[in-house]
């Protein structure tokens, strides 16, 4: 069965978590890997397709991943955009690691398949590519395919 963007992206996500949370990490520090690279993607997006925009998908996200991951769930009146990813965060440090992790993963994952919906698999790849850190190998073999 061939490799597809959607799986090198799911990939490339969990990778990037994995790196950013650091050897044997808790909660706290997936929470923290989660916000800084979701920080990052909003930046890489804003300009692209304004904040109300990214907004709109993060919350769409994560009502989608709180399907299978309930205790992400936010009630709309702590629905804030402003101190969402805050929330988020909050919700991810109070977990077990593997369950922040499966979470995180997800939520980013789910948002990043949104976003391709909306605006193709190829400009989401531009955008987000310089947010993922690549496996040694990865690089060059893309380039030669």
């Amino acid at each position: 069965m061939p490799i597809t963007d959607r799986d090198l992206c799911r990939e490339a996500i969990r990778r990037t978590l994995r790196h950013r949370a650091g050897d044997s990490p808790d909660a706290l520090a997936i929470a923290k890997a989660t916000s800084e690279t979701w920080l990052l993607m909003s930046a890489q997006l804003t300009p692209v397709i304004g904040g109300n925009g990214v907004d709109a998908i993060l919350k769409r996200s994560l009502y989608l991943t709180s399907v299978v991951f309930p205790w992400l769930s936010v009630p709309d009146a702590q629905l804030d955009i402003d101190s969402l990813p805050v929330r988020i965060n909050v919700l991810l440090a109070g977990r077990e690691p593997v369950a922040a992790a499966q979470a995180s993963s997800s939520l980013l994952i789910t948002f990043t398949e949104l976003l391709a919906t909306l605006i193709g698999n190829s400009l989401t790849r531009r955008l987000l590519d310089p947010v993922w850190i690549t496996a040694p190998g990865v690089m060059e073999q893309e380039k030669t395919s």
